[in-house]
Parts: C-alpha cells; structure tokens; sequence
C-alpha cells in the first residue's frame, strides 16, 4: 500500500508541474500587472516559477520517505506515517474546499491520506 501511495504522490507532482506550468504559470506571466519583487518583473515570475514547482519536489521528497517506510517496522514508522497522512488529508481538504470541488487533485490526497493511515493502524 505504501508503494502505491508513493506512486500517487510521484505522479500527482508531475501532473502539478505540467499542467500548472502550461495552464496557469503560463498564462499568469502573460498579464501585464505582476508585482515587481526584487526591482524585476522577471525576479518575480522566478519567484512564482520556483515556489509552484518546489511543491513537486515536496512530494517526490515524501514519495521517496513512503518507498522508504515500505520495508520498515516500527512505532516510528506510524508515527511518521500519521504526519504523512494528516499532510495530504489536509492537503485534500484544502483543495477541496477552495476548489468547490473542481480541482480534482482532492481525490490523489485523500487516496494517499487513507493508503497511509490504512498502513499506519494496520500495516
């Protein structure tokens, strides 16, 4: 199970990367009003550029922790598997909140969440 949580986590961090940069970075450095950050209207599209994309490498971070904890027995184990699956439980909660439900990206967190917590209390 924690295998397949990995996998989810990995690939919900590509589908951000590329589907943010083509759909919403994209289109956001196209405006003519950004704040300029730093006295640099290129600093500041860096800057969002940077912090859309380190959320990816969050992921594969956890991702690898996941793959890591596959092969692990212990109450450190659960314990930090719970921090995991409150992460991406709130994460799921958030974007479907803020989403109305129109950001599908609820259904990966909360499918991580549970594959997690499923380990946590059970694996």
């Amino acid at each position: 199970m924690l295998i397949a949580a990995a996998c989810l986590t990995f690939l919900i961090g590509i589908i951000h990367s590329v589907l943010g940069e083509r759909f919403i970075l994209r289109c956001l450095f196209r405006r003519n009003n950004l704040p300029i950050i730093m006295g640099d209207v290129f600093y500041t599209k860096q800057t969002l550029r940077m912090a859309w994309h380190i959320t990816t490498i969050a992921w594969w971070g956890l991702a690898l922790i996941l793959l890591r904890l596959a092969g692990v027995e212990s109450s450190t184990k659960s314990d930090i598997l719970i921090i995991i699956s409150a992460v991406f439980a709130v994460s799921g909660l958030a974007a479907l909140i803020f989403s109305k439900g129109r950001h599908l990206s609820w259904i990966i967190f909360f499918s991580i969440a549970g594959l997690t917590s499923y380990v946590s209390n059970f694996g």
